[in-house]
């Protein structure tokens, strides 16, 4: 496994990470059992970085987390965020999560589920419209001194707020989607104000949930009460438009002897040594499976023709649902 520094920080890290919410019930029914077994196995593999969250089965995952790295506590990197806090403001949209009572609160309660002392790094979920992210970075580096956590960071915050943050306190990371179906960050300058200041990027969501991981070809492959079901790329006609894109990504993957999730993290692995793709796994067949896009080499004309299919722009539909787009890049 290639190890490569994680931006400001002093850890080096598995070119591939992994993404913990999938343990914790949200795309469906999943083992605990297998689900430790599968971050036992992620460890033996040499991933050493995983992705938790405060708000993830309402604190069964980081628990889960606890039990799996019992013992090998000093061979993994933490990277929390903070979740949102439950309900919602009067506007429907905006649920916090900036304040520094609530960063606090939810870093002291991670540090007991997961049974450390100290957090790797912590990172805001959402940017606060109704904080300024001054005041919310101040407190996080309030932990930071304190020895609660490391490092902090920042999950869907744009390059204007990662200007204004770093006027604070230095912020290790930022974690945005990013993937085929979600190239946002190239355009909108998430990459370049990351790399302008040596931060680490983790790409999350990078197999589109689910979409490309060739699971689901129509709406009625999700299983019923799968929130999936409510995101615009998997409805109507945005569904048929963009399996028609995974077809042809397919007809790569199969060229190149990998599954279309493979190559799918391939993709994002030759986009730069800095970028970090998280794909949640909850079993250890998913994981092997994920593993061997570190092996696929992609050439120039290979990575021309992906790029042909899925342009900037190209999937069919926004990537939450319309409720929840105004919280991302902000």
């Amino acid at each position: 496994m290639e190890h490569v520094k994680f931006g400001i920080t002093d850890y080096r890290v598995s070119r591939l990470g992994l993404g913990c919410m999938s343990m914790s019930g949200v795309y469906g029914k999943q083992d605990d059992r297998e689900c430790i077994a599968t971050i036992q196995r992620a460890l033996d593999r040499g991933i050493n970085i995983l992705d938790t969250s405060h708000s993830y089965g309402e604190g069964h995952n980081q628990e889960l987390i606890g039990k799996a790295i019992k013992g090998r506590r000093d061979k993994v990197v933490i990277h929390s965020k903070t979740g949102s806090p439950k309900g919602k403001t009067a506007d429907g949209i905006n649920r916090g999560g900036g304040g520094r009572d609530y960063l606090r609160q939810v870093c002291e309660e991670s540090l007991r589920r997961l049974g450390t002392d100290r957090l790797d790094v912590l990172c805001m979920s959402r940017v606060d419209r109704r904080v300024p992210i001054e005041e919310s970075v101040a407190a996080m580096a309030e932990m930071v001194k304190e020895g609660k956590t490391r490092y902090i960071a920042l999950s869907e915050a744009s390059p204007e707020t990662i200007r204004r943050a770093w006027t604070v306190h230095p912020i290790a990371s930022l974690q945005i989607e990013y993937s085929l179906f979600s190239r946002d960050p190239e355009p909108f300058g998430n990459i370049k104000a990351v790399r302008e200041r040596g931060m680490g990027f983790m790409a999350y969501s990078p197999l589109g949930r689910g979409i490309l991981s060739g699971q689901f070809h129509s709406v009625d492959d999700i299983p019923a009460g799968d929130r999936r079901r409510e995101h615009p790329r998997y409805s109507g006609d945005n569904m048929k438009k963009n399996v028609a894109l995974v077809r042809q990504l397919e007809e790569i993957a199969a060229e190149k002897g990998a599954s279309l999730p493979c190559l799918a993290l391939a993709w994002l692995l030759h986009q730069g040594q800095d970028i970090i793709p998280i794909p949640s796994s909850k079993t250890r067949a998913h994981l092997e499976d994920n593993l061997k896009a570190l092996d696929l080499v992609l050439d120039a004309d290979d990575l021309a023709r992906i790029d042909r299919i899925c342009p900037y722009g190209a999937a069919a539909g926004t990537r939450y649902p319309e409720k929840d787009m105004s919280r991302l890049n902000v």
